[in-house]
């Protein structure tokens, strides 16, 4: 029996700009529906830039719909200031999805790379070009964070 089509919502968490992809799994068949980013402007006051995240994810989740979103799950080493203000934000996307009743799978950026391109160290140029050929898309997704945010939605969607 053919499996149920559903929406799949993936987001790469940041708090500058959060990447996020919209795709419908069909089956065995993936399409990209709609992507882009959610922009918080420099010098904004932090919670302000948390609450535009939060507000733009409310959104997306309304119009969408989603039956699952893909989270990236974090790993810093250096930036702790900045894996703060990240993991910041990601708890604010957690909490948008849940509020929304949206399942939530989370991907490592390895388990990324082993979905896409069955070799979990792949380089960035290599699922993104994946990313590409899967979703059927003309060119590969600007800037990066879309792109990473596609394959996040394609992870969750092959996973769960």
């Amino acid at each position: 029996m053919k499996p149920k089509a559903r929406t799949v919502l993936g987001i790469d968490p940041g708090f500058g700009r959060v990447g996020w992809g919209v795709i419908r799994q069909d089956g065995n068949r993936l399409t990209a529906i709609e992507y882009g980013v959610i922009e918080t402007p420099a010098g904004t006051p932090f919670a302000k830039r948390l609450q535009l995240i939060f507000t733009k994810l409310q959104d997306l989740c309304q119009v969408h719909q989603p039956e699952l979103s893909g989270v990236e799950r974090l790993f810093f080493s250096r930036n702790t200031t900045t894996a703060m203000q990240v993991s910041e934000a990601r708890g604010v996307i957690l909490l948008a999805l849940a509020q929304a009743g949206i399942p939530v799978h989370e991907c490592t950026p390895q388990a990324v790379k082993q979905a896409l391109s069955s070799y979990g160290r792949a380089d960035k140029n290599q699922v993104q070009r994946m990313v590409k050929i899967v979703l059927h898309l003309q060119s590969i997704p600007k800037p990066d964070d879309i792109a990473d945010a596609l394959a996040i939605a394609v992870t969750a969607a092959t996973s769960v």
